[in-house]
Protein backbone atom coordinates (compact mmCIF):
# COMPACT_ATOMS: atom_id res chain seq x y z
CA UNK A 1 0.00 0.00 0.00
CA UNK A 2 2.87 2.23 0.82
CA UNK A 3 4.09 1.96 -3.01
CA UNK A 4 1.18 2.82 -4.26
CA UNK A 5 0.41 5.76 -2.02
CA UNK A 6 3.76 7.03 -3.11
CA UNK A 7 2.86 5.87 -6.61
CA UNK A 8 -0.27 8.49 -6.52
CA UNK A 9 1.71 11.25 -5.13
CA UNK A 10 4.50 11.01 -7.63
CA UNK A 11 3.49 8.83 -10.96
CA UNK A 12 6.03 7.46 -12.74
CA UNK A 13 5.24 7.77 -16.56
CA UNK A 14 6.41 5.42 -18.84
CA UNK A 15 8.17 5.85 -22.24
CA UNK A 16 5.56 5.43 -25.19
CA UNK A 17 6.32 8.58 -27.20
CA UNK A 18 2.12 8.72 -27.26
CA UNK A 19 1.42 12.35 -28.71
CA UNK A 20 -1.98 13.98 -28.74
CA UNK A 21 -2.49 17.18 -30.69
CA UNK A 22 -3.06 20.33 -28.51
CA UNK A 23 -2.39 17.92 -25.35
CA UNK A 24 1.07 18.22 -23.52
CA UNK A 25 0.01 17.49 -19.90
CA UNK A 26 2.31 14.69 -18.57
CA UNK A 27 -0.64 13.02 -16.67
CA UNK A 28 -3.18 13.03 -19.80
CA UNK A 29 -0.54 11.15 -21.96
CA UNK A 30 0.48 8.74 -18.93
CA UNK A 31 -3.37 8.02 -18.45
CA UNK A 32 -3.40 6.53 -21.93
CA UNK A 33 0.15 5.02 -21.98
CA UNK A 34 -0.59 2.77 -19.19
CA UNK A 35 -3.62 1.84 -20.11
CA UNK A 36 -2.50 0.83 -23.58
CA UNK A 37 0.30 -1.12 -21.66
CA UNK A 38 -2.13 -2.75 -19.53
CA UNK A 39 -0.91 -1.38 -16.56
CA UNK A 40 -4.07 -0.23 -14.92
CA UNK A 41 -3.00 -0.53 -11.34
CA UNK A 42 -0.58 1.97 -12.67
CA UNK A 43 -3.43 3.76 -14.15
CA UNK A 44 -5.76 3.80 -10.82
CA UNK A 45 -2.86 5.35 -9.20
CA UNK A 46 -3.05 8.49 -11.35
CA UNK A 47 -6.47 9.00 -9.69
CA UNK A 48 -6.61 11.30 -6.08
CA UNK A 49 -8.20 9.69 -3.32
CA UNK A 50 -11.61 10.66 -4.18
CA UNK A 51 -11.25 10.17 -7.91
CA UNK A 52 -13.70 8.60 -10.00
CA UNK A 53 -14.33 7.09 -13.94
CA UNK A 54 -17.44 7.39 -15.67
CA UNK A 55 -17.94 4.65 -18.05
CA UNK A 56 -20.61 4.47 -20.73
CA UNK A 57 -23.79 2.41 -19.33
CA UNK A 58 -22.66 2.30 -15.74
CA UNK A 59 -22.51 3.73 -12.61
CA UNK A 60 -19.08 5.86 -11.41
CA UNK A 61 -16.29 4.15 -10.33
CA UNK A 62 -14.44 5.73 -7.72
CA UNK A 63 -10.80 5.95 -5.71
CA UNK A 64 -7.73 4.34 -7.17
CA UNK A 65 -8.04 0.76 -6.17
CA UNK A 66 -11.83 0.67 -7.41
CA UNK A 67 -10.66 2.38 -11.04
CA UNK A 68 -7.84 -0.48 -10.77
CA UNK A 69 -9.98 -3.20 -10.57
CA UNK A 70 -12.72 -2.19 -12.82
CA UNK A 71 -10.18 -1.61 -15.43
CA UNK A 72 -8.35 -5.29 -14.99
CA UNK A 73 -12.10 -6.59 -15.67
CA UNK A 74 -13.22 -4.70 -18.39
CA UNK A 75 -10.31 -3.18 -20.45
CA UNK A 76 -8.71 -6.43 -21.10
CA UNK A 77 -7.12 -6.62 -24.78
CA UNK A 78 -8.69 -2.75 -25.39
CA UNK A 79 -6.23 -0.42 -27.89
CA UNK A 80 -6.49 3.61 -27.00
CA UNK A 81 -5.84 6.08 -29.50
CA UNK A 82 -6.36 9.19 -28.57
CA UNK A 83 -6.15 11.83 -31.63
CA UNK A 84 -6.48 15.33 -30.49
CA UNK A 85 -7.36 17.74 -27.81
CA UNK A 86 -8.24 21.13 -25.75
CA UNK A 87 -7.24 22.37 -22.66
CA UNK A 88 -9.90 24.36 -20.49
CA UNK A 89 -8.71 25.69 -17.37
CA UNK A 90 -11.90 25.67 -14.53
CA UNK A 91 -12.03 27.32 -11.03
CA UNK A 92 -10.23 26.32 -8.31
CA UNK A 93 -7.02 25.35 -9.80
CA UNK A 94 -8.54 22.80 -11.96
CA UNK A 95 -8.02 21.79 -15.71
CA UNK A 96 -9.70 19.75 -17.86
CA UNK A 97 -9.18 17.88 -20.97
CA UNK A 98 -11.73 16.61 -23.90
CA UNK A 99 -10.23 14.49 -25.56
CA UNK A 100 -11.39 12.63 -28.89
CA UNK A 101 -9.76 9.72 -30.23
CA UNK A 102 -11.10 5.80 -30.79
CA UNK A 103 -11.01 2.62 -29.00
CA UNK A 104 -10.51 -0.89 -30.44
CA UNK A 105 -11.45 -4.07 -28.87
CA UNK A 106 -10.89 -7.30 -29.63
CA UNK A 107 -14.14 -7.24 -31.96
CA UNK A 108 -15.05 -3.79 -32.61
CA UNK A 109 -13.93 -0.20 -32.69
CA UNK A 110 -15.57 2.84 -31.88
CA UNK A 111 -15.10 6.50 -31.66
CA UNK A 112 -14.80 7.59 -28.13
CA UNK A 113 -14.93 11.31 -26.12
CA UNK A 114 -12.86 11.26 -23.10
CA UNK A 115 -12.98 14.44 -20.60
CA UNK A 116 -10.69 14.06 -17.92
CA UNK A 117 -10.49 16.91 -14.85
CA UNK A 118 -7.23 17.22 -13.03
CA UNK A 119 -7.50 18.15 -9.29
CA UNK A 120 -4.95 21.07 -8.19
CA UNK A 121 -2.04 18.21 -7.22
CA UNK A 122 -2.55 17.07 -11.30
CA UNK A 123 -4.31 13.80 -10.17
CA UNK A 124 -6.96 12.86 -11.98
CA UNK A 125 -10.16 13.69 -10.55
CA UNK A 126 -12.39 12.68 -13.08
CA UNK A 127 -12.95 10.84 -16.32
CA UNK A 128 -15.97 10.64 -18.19
CA UNK A 129 -16.44 8.01 -21.22
CA UNK A 130 -18.33 9.04 -24.14
CA UNK A 131 -19.41 6.79 -27.05
CA UNK A 132 -19.36 8.77 -29.91
CA UNK A 133 -22.00 6.71 -31.91
CA UNK A 134 -25.21 6.45 -33.66
CA UNK A 135 -28.09 5.08 -31.46
CA UNK A 136 -28.77 2.26 -34.61
CA UNK A 137 -24.52 1.24 -34.24
CA UNK A 138 -24.97 0.62 -30.79
CA UNK A 139 -27.63 -1.38 -31.22
CA UNK A 140 -25.46 -3.68 -33.69
CA UNK A 141 -22.82 -3.25 -30.51
CA UNK A 142 -25.15 -5.48 -28.63
CA UNK A 143 -25.72 -8.24 -30.81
Amino acid sequence: MNNLKSQIQSPKLLDLSLTIEGVTEPVILGYFERLNAGDFEGTGALFAAEGAMLPPFESAVVGPDAIAAYLQQEAQGMQFYPREGIEQTLQDGYIQFQVSGKVQTPVFGVNVSWVLVLNPQRQIFSVTIKLLASAQELLKLRR
